[in-house]
Formats: structure tokens, sequence, C-alpha cells
């Protein structure tokens, strides 16, 4: 990734231009970041995943105020039979984590990797019928807004009431504020920091590819990384059981001790003793899976490993001292981890570069072939 050459997916700007400029800062709207731009999955396709059990999908149908009709949303897997009739106004298609299932929509999402794969969440795809859309809302992530097909009109604007409208099934704004609207045609983009309202209208037959980048909260970190630091030290329980010889007879039998408490607290501290454990913890979440993806095993292969490549799932990172790989951690050091962290960075090694492993990363990386989170291309 070239990270000071314009490109027109960001409109001109270098990547460094734009995250300097606007990630987490003010919106872009960018004419034709991909010109001549066409669905890479056609509807029929989209209709097929939506059908399957192990891929995330939700169908909208907007409100009719003049029928009395309210939001109404529905989670898949969906039967063609079950989603409306194509010309029925005022419904979307939401298929979430596309780039997992097809490599069509993985190659179009490397295009962002100027932005750190830990941040990636994934790519859905929004299929909507003319009026359809999901209501006035805000995202609590970043997001690029890619028209793929037909034309959707948005209105957007920095909000300042976010409270939503009661007893919805979808957060959608009590009082939209809109201070810009504009059309996208396909191959335009709209870029929307984390709690920007927006609101897409679907003029006609539309088809929209998000591709959002998540912001985990500080109370979702430290209680995915709390729990993460008490299964690693899970070994160490015995060592640290609680011993009161001195705990006199109580007469308030229902208050907590204050020596518990004290050891409650050495016990917390004590999880942090390895200076590297917060990282380690944070990675192995940072790289884990989604719930709904799986691995297949790959047949046993004779030979050699020879050229190998990341599957399209899963999720690879690292930190100076770690290799992180599908919720795993794994310490790394000297030419192993120089070729680890190319394998994370490009997603491929060569026969040339794998044979450059040691025996101990060679063994690692067979592992994770069998395991199917990487693949031997020969």
């Amino acid at each position: 990734m070239y990270i000071n050459t314009p490109l027109p997916l960001l409109g001109g700007l270098t990547p460094a231009q734009f995250m300097k400029r606007h990630w987490q800062k003010k919106p872009l709207v960018i004419r034709q970041a991909i010109a001549g731009m066409r669905p890479l999955l056609d509807r029929a396709e989209l209709f097929d995943l939506a059908a399957l059990d192990e891929v995330e999908s939700r169908l909208v149908v907007q409100a009719q105020p003049q029928s009395g009709k309210a939001w109404r949303m529905r989670h898949g897997p969906f039967a063609r039979k079950a989603l409306p009739p194509l010309k029925q106004s005022g419904w979307t298609l939401l298929v979430q984590g596309v780039d997992l299932h097809d490599a069509r929509i993985r190659a179009l999402r490397d295009q962002f990797r100027f932005v750190p794969d830990a941040r990636l969440d994934d790519v859905m795809i929004s299929y909507a019928s003319d009026g359809g859309g999901v209501g006035p809302h805000f995202d609590s992530y970043d997001v690029f807004l890619l028209q793929v097909h037909g034309t959707r009109k948005w209105r957007i604007g920095r909000q300042k009431d976010l409270r939503l409208q009661p007893n919805m099934p979808l957060k959608i704004l009590a009082h939209f504020e809109p201070e810009l609207e504009f059309v996208l045609e396909p191959g335009d983009m709209l870029y929307l920091p984390p709690r920007y309202a927006h609101d897409g209208i679907a003029q006609g037959e539309c088809m929209t590819y998000s591709i959002g980048f998540r912001s985990p909260s500080a109370d979702e970190l430290a209680q995915e990384i709390l729990q993460r630091l008490a299964e690693d030290t899970q070994g160490d329980v015995p060592s640290l059981l609680y011993r009161d010889p001195d705990q006199t007879a109580q007469f308030q039998s229902a208050k907590i001790p204050a020596a518990l408490a004290a050891f409650a607290k050495s016990a917390l501290k004590q999880s942090l003793r390895d200076p590297y454990a917060v990282q380690r913890a944070l990675g192995a979440y940072l790289s884990e899976p989604k719930a709904t993806v799986v691995f297949e095993a790959s047949e046993p292969m004779a030979g050699a490993l020879q050229s190998v490549a990341l599957d399209r799932c899963t999720r690879m990172l690292f930190d100076a001292r770690h290799i992180f790989i599908n919720g795993e951690a794994f310490e790394a050091s000297g030419e192993d981890a120089k070729w680890m962290r190319i394998l994370a960075n490009k997603h491929t090694l060569s026969a040339v570069q794998v044979a450059r492993l040691s025996p101990g990363a060679l063994n690692l990386l067979q592992d994770w072939v069998d395991s199917g989170w990487v693949q031997s291309l020969g």
C-alpha cells in the first residue's frame, strides 16, 4: 500500500492526506471513486447468500404512515420466496460479512487497507427497492458507502440530539436535522465518521456496499481483555487461593471482609504481572473471527509446503512481540517474525519465503494449513 500516492478511490487524495483530513473528523463525498463500477455480485447471488444459515442478513420494510404500517425488521436466513416482490417499494435486504464469502468483495475490501486491519469490521451489501432505506440513524463506526447500482439520495448532518424513536425495531433518530443532501450514482462513494447522522433512500432499484470499520468502546475492550487475562492465568489459581487464618467471628455475617476485597485487588494486579499480558489479550481479541466463520480443514498434502495464502476468513495481526491469528497469540522474533509479518501484511508467502522459516515456525504454519486458516498454493 503506497500511502503517499494519490488515489481515485479517495478523490485524488493520498491515503495519508485522507487520514489526516477526514478520518474520524468530517465526511467526504467522492465522485467516481471507482469509475465504471458495477455490482460484483448480481441480485440473484446476493439473494442466495441471504438464504444461507452461516450468513447474517436482515430484511427491513419501511413504514407506510398512510396505511398505518410501522417499520418492520426480520433476521435471516431468507428463502427467495420469503422476500417481498421486486416491484414492492420500500424494502431493504442487508447482507453482512460478504467479504468472508466472496473473493471479489474481499479484493474490493483490500483497497481500504490504508486503515489498520485491526479496525476492519466487514463489507455489508444493501439491496433496496424503490424508496427503500433504514431510516435516519447514526453508526458507532467509520464507514465508506459505495454506490454500485442505481442511485441513492443521501441526507447527512452533525446530530446533537441523538434520541431515538421509541418502540422501534431499528435505531431511528427522533429528530433528524440534515445539513447536506446529494445523490450518489454508481462509482460514487461517501465516507462518514462515527455518529454522523445519515439517511439514504433508494431511487429505483439500488445496491450499496458498506465498508465498515469498528470502533470498540472502552467497556467492550475492558470486558474482553479482562476475560482473556483470566483465561491466561487459570493455571495459577491454586497458588492464589484466598486464606484467612486470622479471620475473627463476625457479628454482621453479610459484610464482605476487607481482607477479601484487598485480595481481589491483589489478584487483579497479579494477572498483569506479565508486562505483555494486555497486548497479548488485545491482539487475540482483535484477530478473533466473526462467530459465523467456520474453517474447513485441508486435505493432507504430500511433500514440503510451497507458497501459501491466508484464507479470506482469517484475521492475522502482529505487534512488536507477537503474531496473532484467529484469536490465538504466538511469540515471534528474528527471521520468523519477519516472514510472519509479511504473511499478515501481504496475505501470501512465496515458496522461497516459506523455505526460510525455522522448523518450529514451519510446523506452526503447517498446523494453520491443516486447520484451513492458511491455504497451500502448491
